[in-house]
């Protein structure tokens, strides 16, 4: 699982702006520390995407390992209901 969450550094603490959600209470963590003023809050908001996505596809690869797959069938029904799609 990989959740991002917003904050700042000050006086050695790390200030978060949320509170993790479905985080236990002893789970590794990687802190980035960007410099002041050189990434845009859009550059900051993409490469979170990324690494979600990034984050996503490895999930993927897990659950196929694992044998946690479905066909395309039920795949198919479950976005024609989802969406209304008509089959």
């Amino acid at each position: 699982m990989l959740k991002t969450i917003e904050g700042f550094y000050q006086d050695g603490q790390i200030q978060l702006n949320e509170l993790p959600q479905e985080v236990s209470d002893c789970t590794q963590v990687l802190v980035t520390f960007l410099e002041p003023g050189k990434v845009s809050p859009d550059q900051l908001r993409s490469l979170i995407e990324r690494l979600e996505t990034i984050a996503g596809i490895q999930q993927g690869f897990e659950e196929l390992n694992a044998g946690q797959t479905r066909s395309v069938a039920d795949f198919t029904q479950e976005m024609q209901q989802k969406y209304g799609i008509s089959g």
